[in-house]
């Protein structure tokens, strides 16, 4: 189960003439290698979630992506690009003598991963996708489905604002709160590492490559679509959802038909976080799979 821990390790890498900070936890021979989500989040809530693998004799690596909690944080949009977080991902592998990793990608940091196995293919042991998708216009098309369930009078409200930019306005924030607590955490109060990555998020690598919020993708992975190239994946592959995840388990499936050896995980009482929401079977599925895959 988790809990927090204090790292080990913390190192400064260079990335592009900027600095960038890893954590590390524990020194078994086998390394998990954390993508967070966002983009534009620290990892605290990522890191803090899987740091406990130290238990099973795992190291764990998680970094603040470049713009987020103690990396640096330039402004310029051009440097929020998948492409470029793909290299900034593996620079930092390569700075920390990593090798090969079981890389563990959750929501953006799914899309990441996907992207980085299909560019550095030889530098993963496993790889394992949590509550991410690698179809964007499909997700567009399933949160479509989630919001309609608000309403229509609150989807045509919804709307409207996004049609007008308006998305700070208080009727508009309601709905997604609503979403929020419906498909992001379902728990009545977020765990302190969530909190802390939220408080910190920087909105402007998550508005240039995403959107404004969850539930409204206009950023430049708007058609960002991989599923074509996920038969090049060849190592194992876990893939995990909630039964009430943003990122859908329609998405997860997709997913699943495309990888030739992936098996997939639909969490109960879960929806984007099932390591916080639904701890008593996240884990032991997640330990499962990485037993079974170490190396002899």
């Amino acid at each position: 189960m988790w809990r927090e821990i204090e790292p080990e390790a913390r190192h400064q890498i260079g990335v592009d003439g900027y600095k960038v900070v890893a954590y590390s936890f524990g020194s078994g021979p086998e390394t998990i290698f954390c993508l967070n989500g966002g983009p534009g989040l620290p990892c605290d809530y990522l890191r803090d979630a899987h740091s406990c693998l130290i238990d099973k004799g795992y190291r764990v690596v998680a970094f603040d992506q470049l713009g987020t909690g103690a990396s640096d944080r330039p402004t310029s949009p051009a440097l929020w690009t998948i492409g470029r977080y793909v290299e900034e991902t593996e620079t930092v592998r390569k700075a920390l003598g990593l090798g090969k990793v079981h890389m563990l990608g959750h929501s953006w940091g799914g899309w990441l991963a996907i992207d980085y196995a299909l560019t550095y293919p030889q530098n993963l042991q496993t790889l394992i996708l949590e509550d991410t998708v690698a179809d964007m216009p499909h997700l567009i098309t399933e949160l479509e489905r989630l919001r309609a369930a608000l309403g229509p009078e609150t989807v045509a409200m919804m709307q409207k604002h996004e049609a007008q930019g308006t998305y700070d306005h208080p009727e508009y924030l309601a709905a997604i709160t609503i979403l929020n607590y419906r498909h992001v955490c379902r728990l009545p109060e977020w765990p302190a590492p969530v909190r802390r990555s939220l408080n910190d998020w920087n909105l402007g690598p998550y508005g240039t490559m995403q959107g404004p919020n969850e539930f409204l993708y206009i950023g430049n992975l708007k058609d960002w679509n991989r599923i074509p190239d996920l038969p090049r994946i060849a190592v194992p592959t876990l893939i995990t959802t909630g039964e009430h995840d943003e990122l859908t388990p329609a998405c997860a499936l997709k997913m699943k038909l495309a990888i030739s050896n992936a098996e997939l995980k639909v969490f109960a009482n879960a929806s984007h976080m099932p390591f916080y929401e639904n701890p008593a079977d996240y884990y032991p599925a997640l330990i499962d799979f990485l037993s079974r895959h170490r190396r002899n």
